[in-house]
């Protein structure tokens, strides 16, 4: 028994090692990037890099696990010699793909991906460049690697194991050990699973990409990839360019647009309420009395009171508006690194043009992907639910409550100094499902924890006028998607997708009200207007302040395999897999069949774009 379970403790703590030893060696070799690198630093990629050495090691370890269990009914076989193989297999694998990671990290600049098959379509194309010497020395590193590493793991292992005496005593306790594989391999307890993005930890990208195991990189990256440029061909392709480029064309940089904003260098707070759609606002058309400080706040800013979230779920919405985005029916962008490391974004337009981006959320950030999506798209600064105390993090079900957020969102921003500029992005989390929070106005508990939130963002307002902050202030309160309450007609109708779009603040010169229909993924080519910063890189977000705009305003959502849009002449629902039309509200009666056309052909463009990612 004895041998048995130090033989499987050694074999872990081996395999780990060398996963570990890993870290060093890439940033040494790629030692160009690390000229700045402190010890603190290595420690810290270490640290933040073992969660995916865990994982991946987990994996490995299934198969002498299993055999070793074997051991106890069958002991005559030769169980090195079976292990020798699968030792030699592995070490290789491994060999081959850190040895690959880290010589085309110089070129590339991110971790090794499902991108190298496309490369390998093509290999005479893909070693074009490489010298014979350049070959050689990486084949001897990857002969090097193998070796050591299959002669460690071969020599820690015993070439029989003897006959243990209770068998079914030993058995039971494999119980606990496939657990901890299957806890290890999950990445914990959390919400969240294992992802590439639980080794981020700064926005030193350098350093997040030395923490991120290679294998785990690598074999992640093949369940979220496939060729999109199939997907949603619902038009000629040179028909859909054309409708797609009358709709989303840029403006000229000369445009007409409205001025909302005071000077083109104020603060910014991006407030993402979670799934507070527009049916709970009296001022967009839902219930009274729910969000009276929302109401409030509608009637000293500027308020769109036809916005429309694009899609459905917070790791969707979150990306459309954050990144001028727009959704897909059938997967998430920001599960996929990837492809959202190369979207654009707010904060890496701002952050360069000086201003310094965080991401403030109660819950856990790694949960979908988010903090490699965050990191990935320039935020400099994260706080999540592992910045406060344990009871203040276990107050939701999902985290820290709103409460407690926005008290800490208002210390956080009076104590800047107002000579500096900031983006801040603030994500909600307490108006979600199950709707419990510390506040009783509603017997409803949505309507109540809807009601809370707003309350939060009442006290929040007051306190924060009162400071120096709100002078230079642009305040956006928006969701990052809108919620199917109350429980009648369709999910996928309109008005369930309807959410809140405000801007006020301080910095905002306006009060006034824009009654058009927009989506939020123009935040970003809207407030970059405003600004005088370029949008060019939002080709699916859109200036509504322009001219050009408010003559053909619409929006367009997705669901689950459909979409819905919606013009002055309509809105229709289209389920994409059974080619029919859901919904339709024609004001004409003539406009339904080029409503569906221009959604058909934006749908088009955005799988286009992402299969080009």
């Amino acid at each position: 028994m004895k041998v048995r379970f130090v033989y499987l403790l050694k074999i872990y703590i081996a395999i780990l090692a060398i996963f570990v030893m890993q870290k060093p060696l890439f940033m040494i070799f790629n030692s160009s990037s690390t000229s700045t690198i402190s010890l603190t630093d290595y420690l810290s990629v270490l640290w933040h890099g073992l969660s995916l050495d865990l994982s991946t090691t987990s994996y490995l370890f299934i198969i002498p696990s299993l055999l070793v269990l074997l051991s106890i009914y069958v002991v005559s076989l030769n169980y090195k010699k079976i292990l020798a193989i699968y030792y030699i297999i592995i070490s290789l694998l491994c060999g081959i793909i850190f040895v690959v990671d880290t010589s085309l990290y110089e070129f590339w600049q991110f971790k090794l991906d499902a991108t190298i098959f496309f490369y390998l379509q093509s290999p005479e194309n893909a070693v074009a460049s490489i010298s014979i010497w350049y070959a050689v020395t990486r084949i001897l590193a990857i002969i090097l690697y193998t070796a050591i590493s299959s002669y460690i793991l071969i020599r820690i292992t015993p070439t029989r194991f003897d006959t243990p005496k209770h068998k079914f005593a030993i058995t039971s306790l494999y119980v606990f050990i496939f657990a901890g594989i299957i806890l290890t391999i999950r990445g914990g307890v959390g919400m969240s699973t294992s992802n590439v993005g639980t080794a981020y930890f700064c926005d030193n990208q350098f350093l997040n990409h030395s923490a991120v195991n290679p294998a785990f990189s690598l074999f992640y990256s093949l369940g979220k990839t496939e060729d999109f440029s199939q997907e949603y061909r619902l038009l000629d392709d040179k028909e859909a360019a054309t409708i797609f480029k009358s709709l989303y064309g840029k403006e000229q940089s000369n445009s007409k647009q409205d001025t909302i904003i005071k000077n083109e260098e104020p603060n910014v707070l991006l407030i993402v309420l979670e799934g507070f759609g527009s049916n709970f606002i009296s001022e967009l058309g839902g219930k009274a009395n729910i969000t009276p400080n929302f109401n409030e706040l509608a009637r000293e800013g500027v308020l769109f009171s036809q916005c429309y979230g694009n899609s459905f779920r917070t790791d969707r919405g979150t990306v459309c508006a954050l990144s001028g985005h727009l959704s897909y029916p059938n997967t998430s962008i920001m599960k996929m690194p990837i492809k959202s490391r190369n979207l654009p974004s707010i904060a890496k337009s701002l952050s360069a043009n000086g201003y310094f981006s965080e991401f403030i959320y109660g819950g856990d950030i790694n949960f979908t992907n988010m903090k490699s999506y965050l990191l990935g798209t320039g935020y400099n600064k994260l706080v999540s639910d592992n910045n406060f105390t344990i009871p203040e993090r276990t107050s939701n079900a999902w985290g820290v409550n709103d409460d407690i957020m926005f008290d800490y969102l208002y210390q956080h921003i009076a104590k800047k100094e107002t000579t500096s500029k900031w983006f801040i992005t603030f994500l909600t989390l307490s108006s979600h499902e199950p709707f419990v929070v510390p506040f009783n106005k509603f017997s409803d508990r949505i309507e109540n924890s809807m009601a809370y939130t707003d309350d939060c963002i009442g006290k929040f307002i007051k306190r924060l006028k009162e400071t120096d902050q709100w002078k230079n202030l642009v305040l956006i309160i928006t969701a990052d998607h809108g919620i199917y309450y109350p429980v009648n007609g369709k999910r996928y109708q309109p008005q369930f997708f309807k959410i809140p779009l405000l801007m006020v603040g301080g910095a905002v010169t306006k009060t006034c009200r824009y009654d058009y229909a927009i989506n939020q993924s123009d935040i970003a080519a809207t407030l970059l207007s405003q600004l005088g910063i370029s949008h060019n890189e939002f080709i699916f977000s859109r200036n509504v302040l322009t001219k050009k705009y408010q003559a053909n305003p619409f929006a367009i959502y997705t669901f689950m395999n459909g979409f819905g849009f919606l013009d002055s002449t309509g809105e229709s629902v289209y389920d994409n897999e059974g080619g029919i039309i859901l919904e339709d509200n024609d004001k004409d009666n003539i406009c339904r069949a080029q409503r569906i056309k221009e959604g058909k052909a934006i749908l088009q463009a955005t799988y286009d774009d992402l299969n080009k990612r």
